[in-house]
């Protein structure tokens, strides 16, 4: 039996795993998060201006602003989501920075530095090496 060539455009029912790729499955409630909100505005946006408003440094606000996004949008492993303040809107996480902003800051940079604890970036060799029993991607 012969099969059908398939057709040049994309089937509709053609799914990431029919590729070999690996997707992240998002809650209800994480992909709420993942969209802007009627202001334009992403949950790690929303957290930067309430760091902001609750006196933490404009750097470290961003820096918070940035892990926070990394975390999801590099699907980072749950425990280090909820670090990142994806369970409790980053509230842990301000706390944390109004609390110890030098230690956040370490950790925070850490966390970015490594891409969630996976590796880091070699700068002899400019590539991104990876740590053994990283999550192995």
């Amino acid at each position: 039996m012969t099969q059908e060539p398939k057709p040049a455009s994309w089937p509709d029912d053609l799914t990431p795993a029919d590729l070999g790729l690996v997707v992240p499955a998002f809650t209800a409630q994480e992909l709420t998060r993942l969209r802007p909100d009627a202001d334009g505005c992403y949950a790690w946006d929303r957290w930067r201006l309430r760091a902001l408003e609750a006196g933490l440094s404009d750097d470290l606000a961003w820096l918070g602003r940035n892990l926070m996004r990394e975390a999801v949008q590099h699907a980072w492993p749950d425990e280090l989501k909820v670090e990142c303040g994806w369970e409790d809107e980053g509230q842990a996480m301000l706390e944390l920075a109004l609390r110890a902003p030098r230690k956040a800051e370490k950790r925070w940079q850490r966390l970015m530095d490594t891409d969630g604890l996976l590796g880091r970036w070699d700068e002899k060799t400019g590539t991104f090496k990876f740590f053994k029993n990283s999550r192995g991607w």
